[in-house]
């Protein structure tokens, strides 16, 4: 399902209506699709490794690799900020800065679990035990 959410969105986004349809993205927009493009595609690239590959330490370097490059993205967004909500009362603004913020960190806590999976997979933890 992931596979077809990111090739969906990496259509939206590049082809159909692009981005240039949406009324709140500013013309600093191209700063940040280099970015989320590249994560998008991470994402595709790891999931269909992960139909060919099935163990613990493919699935934690892969999401190491996603978050990484989410993470990057998330930066890249924060910086460039390419969001302009127009004269609302309310502070939309504000409200993409937070969940930033939460992506963001949520991203720097899964690099952590993910890198101490990778660590356990690769030193033979969590790996099924053989019965003799």
């Amino acid at each position: 399902m992931s596979i077809l959410i990111n090739a969906a969105l990496l259509f939206a986004i590049n082809q159909w209506p692009t981005w240039h349809a949406a009324p709140f993205l500013t013309p600093s927009t191209p700063e940040v699709l280099g970015l989320v493009n590249a994560s998008l595609v991470v994402g595709l690239v790891v999931n269909v490794v992960y139909l060919a590959v099935s163990s613990p330490g493919v699935w934690a370097l892969g999401q190491l690799v996603i978050l990484a490059v989410g993470l990057a993205a998330a930066f890249r967004v924060w910086t460039v900020f390419p969001f302009d909500f127009g004269a609302s009362t309310f502070d939309w603004a504000l409200v993409v800065r937070i969940l930033l913020v939460i992506g963001i960190v949520g991203s720097l806590i899964g690099l952590v679990v993910q890198l101490v999976m990778l660590i356990r997979s690769l030193a033979g933890f969590g790996q099924p035990m053989q019965r003799t």
